[in-house]
């Protein structure tokens, strides 16, 4: 395991951390970078795997939140609906998740001109989102109707398509269904926990006997990456958002779609 490696796995875990939980495509900034560096990991592994850093920060960060609403599943109705809310908004991503894998991992993860593709339309919907004038009819994320919760979760499994964000098909698809900003935000946190963790373990299942010790080593330094920057992205996302909106990340999205379109161009 060599010092460029190591800085690699170090570069793409903070990447992987400050990206993750905002709608600009954390895979797709991963997918790039590595593409550019000349990083590469047994089948895409590494980037599907250092995302347990940020599930444990966001599990880390909303710890009191989540303990409270499972003491409360016992007595309080609206607390099981929530849940159960989150695990139909889940179900879409689980299902086509494990029946296209091979095609996600195999064809799309292999395509950098696919992820600056979808990184630029992505930041235009998301433009467009940001300036139409939604009637607000949510504020609280853990009081979705269960039809609502579905519907985000069908728009979530557009980020299968690398580029696309998880979070950025979640809160463009909580918006245009009257949740507020902070409250579409909040919720695309809540379902990346089992989202996250479902793709997490479904990959490292499907690589248990391809993993060498110098890939869990380098996907260690990762984890770790990107699990302290995720803590501070996490703790201060909802207020960016609820005082300027997404356009910022939108023009990330445009700028960052744009460089890898040139670099392309340039050096293939």
């Amino acid at each position: 395991m060599d010092a460029t490696r190591i800085l690699d796995a170090l570069i793409l875990g903070v990447v992987e951390g400050a990206t993750e939980f905002i709608p600009v495509s954390s895979t797709g900034h991963i997918l790039l970078l590595g593409h550019f560096l000349g990083f590469e990991s047994t089948g895409k592994t590494f980037e599907v795997l250092i995302q347990l850093g940020a599930i444990l920060a966001i599990l880390s960060v909303y710890a009191a939140r989540l303990l409270k609403i499972a003491a409360a599943l016992p007595t309080d109705p609206n607390a099981r609906r929530f849940v159960l809310g989150v695990l139909v908004a889940f179900l879409p991503a689980a299902v086509i998740g494990a029946l296209a894998h091979g095609f996600i991992k195999g064809v799309l993860f292999e395509t950098p001109l696919v992820v600056c593709l979808a990184l630029i339309l992505g930041g235009l919907v998301l433009l467009w989102i940001d300036k139409l004038e939604l009637e607000i009819r949510y504020d609280d994320a853990t009081r979705f109707p269960l039809g609502t919760y579905f519907v985000i979760g069908l728009f979530q499994c557009l980020a299968m398509i690398p580029g696309v964000s998880r979070s950025g098909s979640t809160i463009a698809g909580a918006l245009l269904l009257g949740a507020s900003k902070r409250a579409a935000a909040e919720f695309s946190f809540f379902l990346a926990m089992p989202t996250m963790a479902g793709a997490f373990a479904y990959d490292l299942y499907k690589n248990r006997d391809t993993l060498s010790a110098d890939d869990l080593a380098i996907t260690a330094i990762g984890f770790a990456a990107a699990f302290v920057m995720a803590v501070i992205v996490v703790r201060t996302v909802l207020d960016y958002v609820s005082r300027h909106g997404f356009a910022f990340f939108a023009w990330w999205r445009l700028v960052v779609g744009s460089l890898g379109l040139l670099g392309l161009l340039l050096v293939g």
